[in-house]
């Protein structure tokens, strides 16, 4: 099994905390080049994700809360906050797809493990489409391609082409060729146009290789192993083949995992402040989620302890001047903390939302997605 390790981020330079899963979780700061070492910036791009796109009206915040509108409400008018496309971030890059290549803006998820690119009918102005007849390398296979998200699904044909990730390139990858987004809710609002899974092969459709399995592989890389730093508020990075320790402050903690499908870790124990809560078995490190995310009721006993208000299903609001204690998951013996700035995204009027969310569960395998809002805080290492 891979692994993954944490590090703390260096504060207040943006720099995060280290954990292996193995994960990595470490503080951000200095950088290393090397031979089979690339460097990807990635921005913060508004996107829905699995469960989190839905609408609520600022009405309802206020009264949840408590709190007056500054201003006066005209008759007939409802202020509607989209949360997918308003309050929660996915981190793109960009990717080259045929032969010359041709930019592609994806998303580079952990929770997941194909690449996809849209074809012609995939959607509107706002996204670049892969033109096969541009490319000299492009191949279409026999096979139909349909993969479905939290968000939805999305369908089309296995193909195969030239893919380049900075100074790395995968010759003849198969990847799927997507023409039906109908169902994927919110795409055509996202900025970017694919998404790129960083997942393992248990996972991949039709049992296609991975991204990291090619370049493994292929021999380019340094290590196998990559590097998430999402910035908060600011760009982000991610690494293949190694880490940026510019980014890192201290030293990086590693953690086996206990699942090779997701990045899933054993979680030992969760607190809000000194209190202790009871804990899933497992903890998934997700960088295509954009909140916390755990099953319904675990997540609405966090809420209570931490002051929230359900203002509609699996989601919270809060007064964002109360005190709000820290929430604290014990992982591989170590403790890894959230605080206050940490979970709450300020919405308008003294209100603030929480970025956390319930979801309903499977009972086998119930866990938490340690999603954006935990890797804001902590670098993370992948370690395949």
């Amino acid at each position: 099994l891979g692994s993954v390790r944490f590090g703390a981020r260096r504060s207040p330079a943006h720099v995060a905390d280290a954990m292996r899963l193995s994960i990595a979780l470490a503080a951000f700061l200095g950088m290393r080049r090397a031979l089979g070492w690339v460097s990807l910036p990635v921005r913060a791009e508004k996107r829905p994700r699995g469960g989190i796109s839905r609408k609520v009206s600022a009405d309802a915040i206020y009264d949840a809360l408590g709190l007056k509108r500054k201003e006066p409400r005209a008759e007939g008018i409802r202020e509607v906050v989209d949360l997918a496309n308003n309050m929660n971030f996915a981190y793109a890059g960009t990717i080259h797809v045929g032969t010359p290549g041709q930019d592609i803006v994806v998303v580079f998820d952990t929770g997941s493990s194909n690449l996809w690119v849209p074809l012609r009918g995939a959607g509107g102005s706002s996204h670049t489409l892969f033109e096969p007849s541009r490319s000299s390398t492009y191949m279409v296979m026999e096979r139909d391609f349909q993969i479905t998200y939290g968000s939805g699904p999305v369908s089309g044909v296995f193909i195969t082409d030239h893919v380049s990730i900075g100074n790395l390139t995968l010759r003849h990858f198969e990847m799927g060729g997507v023409s039906n987004v109908s169902g994927l809710s919110g795409y055509d609002s996202w900025k970017f146009d694919g998404i790129l899974g960083l997942g393992f092969s248990s996972l991949s459709l039709n049992k296609v290789p991975t991204v990291m399995q090619r370049l493994a592989k292929t021999g380019q890389l340094e290590d196998t192993v990559f590097g998430f730093y999402l910035g908060d508020g600011t760009s982000g990075e991610l690494v293949l083949g190694g880490v940026n320790l510019d980014h890192v402050d201290g030293d990086f903690h590693f953690v086996d995992l206990n699942l090779a499908a997701w990045w899933s870790v054993p979680l030992e124990a969760l607190h809000i402040g000194r209190q202790r809560l009871k804990a899933t078995p497992s903890v998934i490190v997700d960088s295509g989620t954009s909140f916390l995310v755990g099953p319904e009721d675990a997540v609405r006993d966090v809420a209570e302890g931490l002051g929230a208000t359900e203002i509609d299903g699996g989601l919270y609001a809060i007064r964002c001047s109360d005190e709000v204690p820290s929430l604290t998951f014990l992982i591989g013996g170590r403790p890894y903390s959230l605080d206050k700035d940490d979970m709450l995204l300020p919405y308008t009027g003294g209100a603030c939302l929480l970025g956390m969310m319930g979801m309903k569960s499977d009972d086998r395998w119930p866990m938490w997605i340690l999603g954006s809002v935990f890797m804001r805080k902590y670098y993370t290492q992948f370690d395949w």
